[in-house]
Order: structure tokens, then sequence, then C-alpha cells
């Protein structure tokens, strides 16, 4: 199994491109089942969790062309309405299948995605919508099987915000007959990101970004290009390294826009950040500050950057305390962290960080993606050598992160 070894107490200085999205990519790689015609991409990551679904996409019919960070996708042959539940048990992105398929080919057989490390994360909303929008759909031997001749414009209000749902009703909704509108929908930037690509191949879409989305489905959509957002959460981890270990780091390719609660609490910390249209600079000279940290949806602090801070707070001057409201079980890097030294107390949804000095090395072990993103950061300011285990969680959501975090001059290798 691939692990990672880390030498503590290396500064962060340099240049790091930011990749593709993760997040953005993998709706966007689904929208190519919505039409006969070419979806040309750029800017798509190279993660695990974007060749699963391009596999998926390929089993089902879908022709891909890569080229570095370029893909053709061509879903005018496709034979297969199916995402079994092989795929869909490692990536519960899978889901997103299920709304183009039902409104282009108007069937879908679709594995429930079964449990997950960090909470639940129920499909409900996907299915009630597509209800709502006159979908027969019946759940049988551990499969969402859903018909419909043409699905019909529906009001759907989301009792919680779910990105994903939000995103499988868009995108259902693209091809609907009449108005759709969503309510209560996610504001997370991908979503906009993925409206932005269906606005591309003709799709009728209004209010992305805000909490009311609202979809004139049209006949068909055609082909198009696009160029996937920046990942942000890629972008706030770098950041958060530098400012743990300090530094002066620049990012390229980045997005300052859709990172403004992350940039606030690093500012907080004491990191001083200057930002261009496509760049932001972090510079680090001091210990860092402890700072408080709240999750919420979109544009709240992100639950993909708590455990970065987490990490970032356990070496920091004060105590704080963290707050995780999206999901119930995401504080398992806690037990980690404290094998390194890191004095954390965990209460119900709360978790107070005493800052210490310093870590110290030891063998630690990744229990989700961004758990081992807090792990491999806090290896980078602990005092002799980190091993983490079971990093192929990183190679879901980081691309090359060994490669760009040695470039910035850390001392981090990957070893069997």
């Amino acid at each position: 199994m691939l692990k990672l070894a880390i030498q503590g107490g290396n500064r962060l200085n340099g240049e790091v491109r930011i990749s593709g999205a993760k997040n953005a990519a993998l709706p966007i790689l689904c929208a190519s089942l919505l039409t006969r015609d070419s979806l040309q991409l750029g800017n798509v990551p190279d993660l695990n969790d974007v060749a699963t679904m391009r596999k998926l996409l390929q089993q089902m019919g879908v022709k891909i062309e890569l080229s570095g960070g370029q893909a053709v996708l061509s879903a005018a042959n496709i034979d297969k309405l199916e995402a079994p539940y092989e795929m869909v048990k490692t990536m519960r992105a899978a889901i997103l299948v299920l709304g183009p398929l039902v409104t282009r080919f108007g069937e879908a057989r679709v594995s429930l995605p079964g449990g997950c490390a960090i909470g639940s994360r129920p499909v409900d909303l996907h299915i009630k919508g597509l209800q709502a929008m006159g979908a027969e759909i019946h759940i049988e031997h551990g499969y969402i099987h859903a018909q419909s001749k043409r699905l019909k414009g529906a009001r759907i209000f989301f009792d919680l915000v779910s990105v994903t749902g939000t995103e499988n009703l868009m995108m259902a909704a693209a091809l609907a007959d009449g108005v759709t509108v969503l309510e209560n929908a996610a504001r997370e930037p991908e979503v906009v990101d993925l409206a932005h690509c269906l606005t591309a191949m003709g799709a009728k879409i209004e209010g992305a970004g805000s909490d009311t989305i609202s979809i004139t489905g049209v006949e068909k959509l055609h082909g198009a290009s696009h160029r996937i957002m920046p990942d942000r959460i890629e972008s706030g981890t770098f950041l958060v390294a530098a400012a743990a270990a300090g530094g002066d780091i620049t990012l390229t390719d980045a997005r300052a826009d859709i990172l403004e609660n992350v940039l606030e609490k690093l500012q907080e910390a004491g990191a001083a950040i200057q930002t261009t249209g496509s760049t932001i600079n972090l510079k680090m000279n001091k210990r860092p500050l402890a700072v408080n940290v709240r999750t919420a949806p979109y544009p709240a602090f992100p639950t993909d950057m708590q455990a970065q801070f987490m990490a970032m707070n356990s070496i920091a001057e004060g105590s704080a305390m963290v707050v995780e409201t999206i999901f119930e079980n995401r504080f398992m890097h806690v037990q980690e962290l404290r094998r390194l030294g890191a004095q954390i107390d965990v209460e119900g949804n709360a978790a107070v960080i005493k800052g210490c000095v310093q870590l110290e090395g030891a063998t630690i072990m990744a229990t989700d993606l961004r758990a081992s993103a807090c792990l491999v950061i806090a290896g980078l300011v602990a005092q002799g050598e980190t091993i983490v285990d079971r990093i192929y969680h990183l190679d879901r959501g980081y691309e090359h992160i060994e490669a760009k975090l040695s470039a910035l001059g850390a001392r981090i290798r990957r070893i069997k």
C-alpha cells in the first residue's frame, strides 16, 4: 500500500499551479450524457475520482479522447443506462448520471451509494425531485430504477442544501418540458460552473449562484467547449500548509473570489495575502494565531477546509474551536493528530484545539480525502518523520500533491 513519508520543519517557498476542480469536473463530465454532440473540456484534473467517472461513462458507451488536461466526450451511442454498484461504492458522485440519463433517454438504473466514512449523504432529495418532475422511481435490489417519457417542469424545494442534488436536478431540468424552479438550491461555485457549461450547450438557466435557480427546458442540447474552474479546496489546502509551516507561496491559475471566507481566516491567523485576477500570494513569517471555524454551506466556511485548519490550529498560538455543521462524523482525523501530540478535545460536533509549540512525527492513517490533506500539513510542521498511510484517499482529490509540495521545498516522498 502506498504511503507518504514527510520530514517536517521546512518552510514553503515558490509557485504552485492550481488544478481543475474535482467537484466541478465530475458533474460536468456527466453533462456529456445530455447531447449527441461532442463536449470539449479543458483543465480536467488528473485524479482517481475523475478516472472512475470516465470509466463509468465509457461503460455506458461514451467515447472519450484524452490529451493532457483536455478531454473530448461523445455520448452519441449510449448502450447501457446503468451505474453499477462497483463504481458507485468507490465514488458517490456517480449518482450524478441519474438526472441526465432519465431526461435524455427516459430511463436509468443507478446503484444506491451505500455508506460513507464522513457521514450519511442521502439521495432521497434526488429521488423526490425527479418524482416531482414526473419520473416513476422504484428502489429494488439496491438500485434506483427511474423511468419517464419526458420529465415535466416543477417547483422543487430542498429540505437540506444539497450540491449534488442541485446539480442532478439542474441537468434533468435542462431537457424537461416547461420551467423547473429549484428553491433552497446550493450556491457553490461548482454549481455555477456546471450552469456555465450547460448554458454553453444551449440550456436556459437563471439564478445559478443564488438559492433559487430557474431552468427552462429545451428540446435538445448541442456540443460546446468549457474550461473547468480552479479547485478552491486545493487552493485553500496549499495556503493553509504555508501558513502552518511558514514561507512565501504564490498560487497560479487560482481564483480568490471563491475563497473569501478561507482567506479572511488565514489573515486572522496572521498571514499576509495579496491577490490578482488569477494569483494568490501568502506570506507567513511567524507562528500562526489560533482561529475559530464554523462550517456551513457556501458562501460560509467550507466543510472541506475544516480538517486543514485543525492541523494549523494544532501548532497555533492560543486555543480555537472548530464546529462542524455539515457532516456528523468528520472529526476522524482528530485521533491521528493526537498521535502527533496535538491537544484536541471533542464534544459532539465541536472540537477545542489548544495549540502546542511542536508536533512530533509518527505513523498516522488517513481516513478520508480532506483528513488526508490535514495529516500531510501536520507532517510538514512536525519534528522528525511522519508516515501517512492509506493515501489513496489523497489521490481521489489532489493532483500530484507530493510533487507540488516538493517543488515548494517540502521533504516529502511516496513510498510502498
